[in-house]
């Protein structure tokens, strides 16, 4: 089994804690925009061969990774709204990142200003709706801390006023999955 993907991508790390997690024997290969739009027919990360098994998105991935291990994948229609929110607030925040590299900031363009908008109410609603006495056990609650983690490490995001998030963000990095899979 290889797992493609960036070292920086939250959804690859995601994938990667979920395969150490299961204790799947698994190769992680580097791939960069180049290699992914040659190898994947969705030009992006992360994508997973197993045999003759391609699969394109970190949800599939995970589906397979946790189900093969014999564990649910989004165990209710709580945990699927929080990954899915988690998913749509990364997105945003992944969007906005590359748009101001290309020089496009909320500033400028009125779509990206409700964007950003978005970005700030989803994660107040994040940091209402988690617990973190729960801990990272959920699929959604690890999203989010993958989330969160990458948009501290990329500068796109402060935790002020977001105590439960910080909070959450903190068991995260308590378990060894986590922390061997960090950005850098």
């Amino acid at each position: 089994m290889k797992l493609y993907g960036s070292n920086a991508s939250p959804f690859v790390r995601h994938a990667r804690i979920a395969l150490l997690q299961s204790g799947t024997e698994f190769s992680f290969e580097q791939a960069d925009y180049d290699r992914s739009a040659q190898m994947s027919p969705t030009a992006k990360v992360p994508y997973l061969v197993d045999g003759e098994r391609m699969l394109t998105d970190s949800s599939s991935i995970l589906k397979y990774v946790r189900e093969s291990a014999g564990r649910p994948f989004l165990a209710d229609i709580d945990d699927y709204e929080l990954f899915a929110m988690s998913n749509t607030l990364l997105d945003t925040a992944i969007n906005l990142f590359l748009l101001e590299k290309d020089g496009h900031t909320p500033d400028s363009v009125p779509y990206l200003g409700r964007q950003s908008r978005r970005l700030a109410s989803g994660l107040a609603e994040l940091d209402r709706r988690f617990d973190p006495a729960d801990g990272i056990r959920l699929d959604s609650a690890l999203r989010c801390a993958c989330f969160i983690d990458w948009a501290l490490f990329r500068e796109r995001i402060t935790l002020d006023g977001l105590d439960r998030l910080a909070a959450l963000l903190q068991v995260a990095r308590d378990d060894d999955a986590f922390r061997a899979t960090a950005p850098h």
